[in-house]
Formats: C-alpha cells, sequence, structure tokens
C-alpha cells in the first residue's frame, strides 16, 4: 500500500551540513512544535511562583530586622520606665505590635503579656484547616524544595531561657532573632533584648501576614496562568489546525502527482485564504495543472508521431516488397523512386519531431541576447534570391532600414522562425506572386507581418494550423513534402521569447494570409 505521504526517511540526508541547526527540530510535527514554543512561553510566566518566594524571603527578612528593632525599643520602653508601670505597659505595647512579649529576669519569668490577659499570639493548628490551607502547604513546600529554600525550624514553646538561642545571645548584651516555622508552615520570629539587670525582652510574632499575602498572590497568578493555558493551547490548536491541515492535503496530493496520478489528483486552491498558504496552494495546483497539461500533450505528440510514421512506413515497405516481385527495370526504378521519396520524407519528418521534442528543454537552457531582427530577415531573403526562388514568387521587406529591430532572444531560433514563415508563405504564393515582409517597432513592442498571395487560411482553422502535424497544404504540391511542425515549432519558438504568433486575413479583402509576430523590444546597447 502507497503511503499517503512522503515520510523524512524517505527522503536522501543533506551532506552540506547547512540544516544541521534544525534538524532535531525536523523530527517533530509542526503541531507539537507550535504547542511547545507556546508552553515554554507559559513557563516563564510560571517563573513568577519563584518570584513570590523570593519576595517572602526579602519579606521576612524586612520582619526579623522590624522583630529586633521593637524588641530593642521594648527593652528601652520598659528600662526608662518605673517597674510598676511594667505590666500595664507592656499589655499596652503588645496589643500594638501583635507580639507575645516577656519579660525573663535573672531567675526564670518576670512578666508575660499572655498572663496578662494579652492573647495575639496563637498559632493555628493544621489539622482543624480545610482542604484550600492543606493544598496550599503542599504547594509551599513543593515550590520550596524545588528552589531549594531552607526549611527554618519548628516553632514550640520553651520554659528554659536558656534554650531559645536569640537569648543566649542577648546575655552577651546583642539583640539577636529566630525565624520558625509554625506547623501551619507559617512564620514565626523571635527576638531578644537586653536590659538593665540582667533581664531579657524576648518577643515572638506569627507573621501570618506574609504567608497570606504570598498564598494569595499565587493563587491570582495560578487561575491567571490557568486562563493563560488553556486561551494558549486553544490558540495553539487553531494555528496548527490553519498551517498543518492544509499543507497536509498538499502534500497527500503532491504525492499523489509524484506517484503518476496526475490526472486523478484535484490540487485544492485555497481560495479563501490570502496568506503564503494560500499561495502555495494555488501554485502547486497551477503546476499540477501544467504537469497534467505537458503529460498530454507529450501523450498527444507521440500518438501524432506514430501516426505520421505510418504512411511513410507502409509505403516503403509495399515498394520494397513490389522489387522483390518485379523484374521490369522502368517499373523497378519507378519502385526505387518511391523508395527514395519515403527515406527523405521519413528523414525530414524524424529531423522536425527531434527539433519539435527538443525544443523546450533547449529554450530554457538558452542564453538570451540582443538580436536584431531586421537583419536576420535581411540575410535569410539574400540567401533566397542568391539561390533562386522557385516559380517567379518575389519577396519584398519593408522596414526602416537605419532602425534596428533588437528582442532579446536567441539568433538561431529566431532565425528558424522566420524560415519556417517564409517557407509557409512560398508554398501557398501561386506563380510570379509577391510575398512581403513588414517590421514596424515601438518602445515596447516589434511587430513583423508576413503576407502571402495565396488562399488565405480558413476561419475555424486558424489556431488549428499551429497544432503538431496539422495542415493545409496547397493544391498540387506532392504529399509529404511538410512534417506539419513548421508552424508549431514558430509559436513554440516565439511564446519561450515572450511573444505571440497569429494569423489574420489581409486588409482591404485581398486574398492570401498574414502571419503577425510580436515580439518584446530590448533597448539598444549604448
Amino acid at each position: 500500500m502507497v503511503p499517503a505521504i512522503a515520510f523524512p526517511r524517505n527522503e536522501p540526508a543533506p551532506d552540506d551540513g547547512r540544516d544541521l541547526a534544525l534538524r532535531w527540530s525536523g523530527r517533530v510535527s509542526l503541531t507539537r512544535r507550535i504547542l511547545a514554543v507556546n508552553i515554554i512561553a507559559l513557563l516563564l510566566l510560571a517563573g513568577g511562583f519563584f518570584y513570590l518566594d523570593s519576595y517572602r524571603s526579602r519579606t521576612v527578612d524586612n520582619s526579623v530586622v522590624q522583630a529586633t528593632r521593637e524588641a530593642r525599643l521594648i527593652a528601652e520602653a520598659l528600662a526608662a520606665s518605673p517597674q510598676s508601670y511594667h505590666p500595664a505597659l507592656l499589655s499596652r505595647l503588645a496589643r500594638d505590635t501583635g507580639a507575645r512579649i516577656r519579660v525573663l529576669g535573672p531567675n526564670g519569668m518576670a512578666l508575660d503579656s499572655r498572663a496578662l490577659g494579652v492573647s495575639n499570639f496563637q498559632l493555628q493548628d493544621p489539622d482543624r484547616e480545610g482542604i484550600d490551607q492543606r493544598v496550599a502547604r503542599l504547594l509551599d513546600g513543593g515550590i520550596d524544595t524545588i528552589v531549594g529554600a531552607a526549611r527554618p525550624p519548628l516553632y514550640r514553646d520553651r520554659s528554659d531561657p536558656a534554650d531559645w538561642p536569640e537569648v543566649r545571645t542577648a546575655q552577651t548584651g546583642h539583640v539577636a532573632a529566630t525565624v520558625w516555622r509554625a506547623p501551619d508552615r507559617t512564620p514565626v520570629i523571635t527576638a531578644a533584648a537586653p536590659m538593665p539587670g540582667g533581664a531579657i525582652v524576648l518577643t515572638a510574632v506569627n507573621a501570618r501576614t506574609i504567608t497570606r499575602i504570598v498564598r494569595t498572590e499565587r493563587l491570582r497568578l495560578s487561575v491567571v496562568l490557568l486562563v493563560v493555558t488553556i486561551i494558549s493551547v486553544l490558540l495553539s490548536l487553531f494555528l496548527a489546525r490553519t498551517i498543518v491541515r492544509p499543507l497536509r492535503r498538499l502534500a497527500r496530493a503532491a504525492v499523489r502527482v509524484r506517484l503518476g496520478r496526475a490526472r486523478e489528483v484535484v490540487v485544492p486552491r485555497l481560495p479563501s485564504r490570502r496568506d503564503e498558504l494560500g499561495m502555495l496552494a494555488r501554485a502547486l495546483s497551477d503546476m499540477s495543472l501544467a504537469l497534467r497539461a505537458r503529460i498530454d500533450a507529450t501523450e498527444a505528440f507521440a500518438a501524432d508521431v506514430t501516426h505520421e510514421m505510418k504512411n511513410p512506413l507502409a509505403s516503403l515497405r509495399s515498394a520494397v516488397d513490389g522489387l522483390g516481385r518485379i523484374s521490369d527495370p522502368d517499373l523497378q526504378r519507378q519502385l526505387l523512386a518511391i523508395v527514395q521519396d519515403d527515406v527523405h520524407r521519413l528523414d525530414r519528418l524524424i529531423t522536425d519531431i527531434s527539433d519539435a521534442s527538443r525544443l523546450d528543454a533547449q529554450l530554457s537552457r538558452a542564453k538570451f541576447e540582443p538580436v536584431d531582427i531586421g537583419a536576420i530577415i535581411a540575410g535569410l531573403l539574400a540567401q533566397r534570391e542568391a539561390r533562386g526562388v522557385e516559380r517567379g514568387v518575389r519577396f519584398h521587406f519593408d522596414r526602416a532600414a537605419d532602425t534596428p529591430l533588437l528582442t532579446i532572444g536567441e539568433g538561431a531560433r529566431l532565425e528558424r522562425v522566420f524560415e519556417n514563415l517564409l517557407d509557409n508563405a512560398l508554398s501557398f504564393s501561386p506563380d510570379d506572386a509577391q510575398v512581403t515582409i513588414v517590421a514596424t517597432a515601438d518602445a515596447d513592442e516589434m511587430v513583423v507581418q508576413v503576407e502571402d498571395e495565396g488562399p488565405g487560411v480558413p476561419e475555424e482553422a486558424r489556431e488549428a494550423i499551429f497544432r503538431r502535424f496539422q495542415s493545409i497544404r496547397p493544391q498540387g504540391e506532392a504529399f509529404g513534402r511538410h512534417s506539419g511542425l513548421g508552424l508549431a515549432i514558430a509559436r513554440t519558438i516565439v511564446e519561450g521569447h515572450g511573444g505571440s504568433i497569429a494569423v489574420e486575413p489581409r486588409d482591404g479583402g485581398l486574398g492570401g494570409a498574414r502571419f503577425v509576430v510580436r515580439l518584446p523590444t530590448a533597448d539598444p546597447a549604448p
């Protein structure tokens, strides 16, 4: 079973190294590449999650600085106030800062804001929270693991002041703070500052606001990322659909054309598309139609060649068979003349067929240069006059002698055009008639007219005579003197030079035919 499309493994690998940079992408379908490009952009957007972790770290650091500053200020405020005011001042400061404040004396706990009735430091029990908080904690843990964030130690209350690391630092006369982790993964910041007399102020704050802000922004970013992902995937699929599906249809059609099914294939033209894919579709469709026309023309040409060669071959075979059975010298001479005439006819036919079949390829490789059409026609007429014109036919060339008739082309091929036209006019002209060649030119186009005084061309046959092996011969001409390819060769050459050729009736109701050749004019060389 023939595959519907061509596979990369069936194509020869290039060895020039120019596409090595994209060879890896050629192994991935276009749909997946479009999705991958858009997903990479989404991953960059997802980097906002890690930016939030950086934001959280900076916020915690600022909270640590603030906690140490507040602990020092509380210690200074307590040291500056009478001891009898300490409970009331401690309660007020605890309410204002939202922290649990404890004063640790040399012999143990002296004051505690919680014991004074200020219960603003409460740790949440994670087992009593909803599913949304559990998912948030799992997301926190996953991001911390990915970014390699340091995991603070678990917070627990200590009865012995020596168990607090910041208290041990404060005993040396310095302010210190420590970040802990609550059971619900919110940060707890403790800070200690020394007081005169050996007492130490210890504050503890559950910075749940930091976690709440980060989780809220992360939720918003997740919603945005989800919506953008859905839209991006849908747009990617839409883009892939509008690009990949037409390309697959074109590829399948191209493969069927390659497999020799050009007549069966209808290459989609995508008329509604005005983009590059529409241009590609229409170009491929035109190419397939041209290929189909070329195949039909080749087959028709082969059939015509077969038909045209059968007649001289049949005549030749009949004459050769007669030579073996006839002993009369006069009849043998007649049969030998027929054989010679058929051989010349076959040689002429094969020569014209060879020229016609190779003409397109030769024109595509020809090197075009400025050619003077007037000089070509004048040279052809001079040659004919030098060897004599049969039946008293006269040639008259009408042109401006001082104006070159320049076109861009191949001189030998253009000479063949006008030689065929002159031969055609000569063969149809009666005795003592005149063939007139008129050449004019303007800035864009030159026109060459070849007129004869023959019977003319019927209107219904004016297009058919330019087809291969189509010929309307004059009365009295021996059969087989012309192959019927002269005018077809002339049209192929003229159209290969960007021109046109047609046949028209003569002006004024005069008999005969007028062949008109139009070619683009070339600028004269400086």
